[in-house]
């Protein structure tokens, strides 16, 4: 048995009892990223001498009996995740050359805990798109079949934990980045509540939206890393004074008599119908385990995709207003200091950046701002309405992560509106705030893994890895591997 095939769980496991080190885990996982890396492209900057250092050191505070939770664990970091002193790029060809000063906090307590740096993961420029297609360098793959997308934003992480290039890996998810690409790469992806993780030293696409969160083999592992990457940061105003329970004292316990609701609106027409047949089956085995299904209605569902790209595409404008060429990042020669701003941003940012860009300035113009801004602020209180209502008489809500399977790279790179809907599944999570974990629960006839969403209530993410660890542990989706 190969080390880069474990998860979190058994690798410390056999690092207590000295039967390994964290030396040979390292070891293990470099020699797959050289074998398997050529193939798949999941990261923009792989760290090989920074991951023996780092496995060296959690070597010697195993021997002098001080391991860490993550002592010696390589996990890979989203690209969009500040690392200080190592190239954090966000994809986008204007940060190609950052190198920040300091560290975010989710890293920060990665570091304080023992991890190894596997690498940055590749993903969409700004983590904006749903199949990593959009980054200003490459295109990932995906393990399962390399002509198709891994999903987005976070497809380089996904990418690299199906394909036992790391451990467990860090993403972020501002409509759906972390769960979809897990989805599509047969993975578990958490998405927290907004507020239980720090944001700080995340590179901001819509501030309001996004949430970091682990992707990782199995459901023990995210459990492990949501401990340890929780709790309030005084350096980020929006993360929730909240007590961090530990999320892995629930794991095994029983789901008898929990209600889970099922949403009519996400089991409608344009739901793959394998998808749809998998996603009930996972419905009948929480029966088989006790949970009591009850069907529940999401009014506004519907109009969830309209007000994110409005919400997200303001916050995008305002946000990338920063990258103008004069502090960091790339500059472009102009004859004055507007010149070289336009020239700056233009060979800095790619398309889908640009569009983006250009419809929240648009959202926020005068004129504009009551007819489109504020109108989708009032959807997404009904949105989140929506859930509060629900939650009255369910405890989790059961959906599809995705309405398909990974689906082939290009075919809809032409077609942004297809390329938005992608997302139709997971963007009301964003919207309302809640947690959502995507844990596997099929295939379909072409092997392509399949993704069952577990919505919980605000920082009730105890509740989703108790029902998710009760499915998963019931079934063998997640043992499965892609052959590469």
């Amino acid at each position: 048995m190969e080390l880069f095939t474990l998860g979190i769980a058994e690798l410390n496991s056999m690092l207590e009892r000295r039967e390994i080190s964290a030396r040979d885990i390292c070891g293990s996982v470099y020699k797959r990223i050289e074998a398997v890396e050529g193939s798949i492209r999941a990261y923009v900057t792989a760290t090989p001498e920074k991951a023996l250092e780092m496995a060296e050191q959690a070597d010697k505070d195993i021997a002098a009996g001080s391991k860490k939770s993550l002592s010696g664990i390589p996990i890979a970091i989203k690209d969009n995740m500040c690392t200080k002193g190592i190239l954090t790029t966000c994809a986008s060809k204007i940060l190609s050359n950052f190198i920040p000063p300091y560290e975010s906090t989710v890293t920060s307590r990665l570091l304080e805990n023992g991890y190894v740096l596997s690498g940055k993961t590749n993903m969409d420029e700004f983590a904006m798109g749903s199949s990593t297609e959009n980054s200003g360098f490459h295109t990932t793959r995906n393990p399962w079949d390399i002509g198709r997308i891994p999903g987005g934003s976070s497809g380089g992480s996904a990418a690299a934990v199906a394909a036992d290039e790391c451990i467990a890996a860090l993403g972020s998810d501002t409509g759906g980045s972390i769960r979809q690409p897990a989805s599509f790469c047969g993975v578990v992806g958490l998405k927290p509540t907004y507020g239980r993780v720090s944001r700080y030293g995340l590179v901001a696409f819509a501030s309001s939206l996004d949430q970091i969160g682990p992707i990782t083999k199995n459901v023990t592992d995210s459990a492990i890393l949501l401990n340890i990457i929780s709790g309030r940061d005084t350096q980020d105003s929006t993360s929730a004074p909240v007590e961090v329970p530990d999320f892995t004292s629930v794991l095994g316990r029983e789901i008898k008599g929990l209600r889970i609701g099922i949403p009519g609106e996400y089991f409608t027409e344009g739901i793959d119908a394998e998808v749809e047949q998998a996603v009930r089956n996972a419905i009948r085995q929480f029966e088989s385990l006790g949970a009591i299904p009850v069907e529940i209605s999401l009014p506004h569902s519907g109009y969830a995709v309209a007000a994110y790209y409005i919400l997200a595409t303001s916050e995008a404008s305002s946000n990338l207003a920063r990258y103008d060429g004069v502090k960091y990042g790339i500059r472009a020669e102009g004859k004055d200091l507007l010149e070289m701003y336009m020239k700056s941003r233009a060979q800095g940012f790619g398309a889908e950046v640009k569009r983006r860009i250009m419809l929240g300035t648009y959202t926020l113009s005068s004129g504009y701002y009551e007819a489109y801004y504020r109108k989708a602020q009032q959807v997404r209180t009904l949105i989140k309405n929506d859930f509060e209502n629900a939650f009255r008489n369910v405890d989790l809500i059961v959906t599809p992560t995705s309405p398909t399977a990974a689906f082939r790279t290009g075919e809809k790179t032409d077609d942004p509106l297809q390329m938005y809907l992608a997302d139709i599944f997971t963007i009301s999570v964003n919207l309302a705030g809640v947690p959502g974990i995507s844990v596997p629960c099929g295939f379909t006839s072409g092997s392509l893994p399949i993704g069952l969403q577990l919505i919980g209530k605000h920082f009730d993410e105890a509740s989703l890895l108790q029902a998710a660890y009760a499915y998963e542990q019931s079934t063998e989706w997640h043992k499965r591997k892609p052959a590469l």
